[in-house]
C-alpha cells in the first residue's frame, strides 16, 4: 500500500476552457460544463465533495470562467487561473500546492471517494507520477454502450480515468510529455510513435503492454511513471460530449 493512502492530500481540479462554445455546456444550457447540475449539485461540487470525502485537505481549482470562479470560491476551494492547457495548469498547481498532488477534472461527474483511495493505495510507492486507467472490458461491463477513446496494447484496450498523482518534484518533467499527448489525444498512433521505432514496432505487432509503454515514456522524461488499473469501470466515464451527460444522468437516476 502506498504511504499516501489513508492520509490527507492536496488536490487540483482542472476546470479551464479550451475556448469557443463547449457542446456539453451548450446542451445543458450553462456557461461552462463544470456548472452543469447533476442530482442537485454542479459537477464541480460533486468532484470537490468526492475529493474531500477521500481525505483531501486542500483543494485548488484551475478556472478560466468567472461563473466557475464564483462557484469555486463558494465551495471554499483555492482558485487558480487556468493556463493555456491542462498540462500548464497542472504545472501552476504544483507550484502553488507542491507535491504530492492528486489531479482530476471538473467533468469527472461520477467520481467516488473509493476510486480515489483505491488509486492512492494501489500506485507504486516509488513512482514519480501515476495515472489511473481502466480496461475496455471493465468499462463496458459497468457502462454498456459507452464510447471512449482507447489505446490498444498487448494486455488489452485501455482508457484514461482523469486521475493522476504527481508524487515528487521531478514529476513536473512529465508535463512536457503531457503537453505533447494533449495535442495528439485523438490520434493514439502519434502518442505511441513518441516511444521510438523499436517500441513502436512492438506496439504494431501487438507485443507492447500498457505498463511497459508508460514505463518507457517515463524513462524518456527522466522519471518513474506507472499505470494503475482500476476495477471501477465508471471511473473512465467523464462528460466530454452530450451523450456522456445523458449516460451519467441515466446512471444516477438508476442508482
Amino acid at each position: 500500500m502506498s504511504a499516501t493512502a489513508g492520509q490527507g492530500f492536496n488536490a487540483l481540479i482542472l476546470a479551464g476552457s479550451r475556448g469557443g462554445v463547449d457542446p456539453v455546456a451548450a446542451y445543458a444550457g450553462v456557461s461552462h460544463k463544470a456548472l452543469i447540475l447533476l442530482d442537485g449539485q454542479t459537477l464541480l461540487a460533486r468532484v470537490a465533495h468526492a475529493l474531500r470525502d477521500a481525505g483531501a485537505t486542500r483543494i485548488a481549482v484551475s478556472v478560466s470562467d468567472d461563473a466557475v470562479r464564483a462557484a469555486a470560491t463558494a465551495l471554499g476551494l483555492t482558485v487558480l487561473t487556468a493556463a493555456s492547457g491542462p498540462s500548464h495548469s497542472v504545472r501552476d498547481g504544483i507550484a502553488a500546492l507542491g507535491t504530492p498532488l492528486l489531479v482530476t477534472t471538473a467533468d469527472h461527474a461520477l467520481l467516488q471517494p473509493e476510486w480515489i483511495t483505491r488509486f492512492l493505495a494501489d500506485k507504486p510507492a516509488g513512482a514519480d507520477v501515476a495515472a489511473l486507467l481502466a480496461r475496455q472490458d471493465v468499462i463496458e461491463a459497468a457502462a454498456p454502450g459507452t464510447r471512449r477513446t482507447y489505446l490498444r496494447f498487448a494486455d488489452g484496450a485501455w482508457s484514461g480515468c482523469n486521475l493522476f498523482h504527481f508524487a515528487t518534484p521531478r514529476s513536473v518533467a512529465a508535463l512536457d510529455l503531457w503537453a505533447q499527448v494533449e495535442a495528439d489525444r485523438k490520434r493514439p498512433w502519434r502518442i505511441v510513435r513518441r516511444l521510438g521505432i523499436g517500441t513502436l514496432l512492438r506496439y504494431m505487432s501487438g507485443r507492447l503492454t500498457l505498463v511497459a509503454a508508460l514505463a518507457h515514456l517515463g524513462r524518456l522524461a527522466g522519471l518513474d511513471a506507472a499505470a494503475v488499473a482500476t476495477p471501477f469501470g465508471l471511473a473512465a466515464v467523464d462528460v466530454d460530449k452530450p451523450a456522456d451527460l445523458d449516460l451519467v444522468r441515466d446512471l444516477i437516476a438508476r442508482s
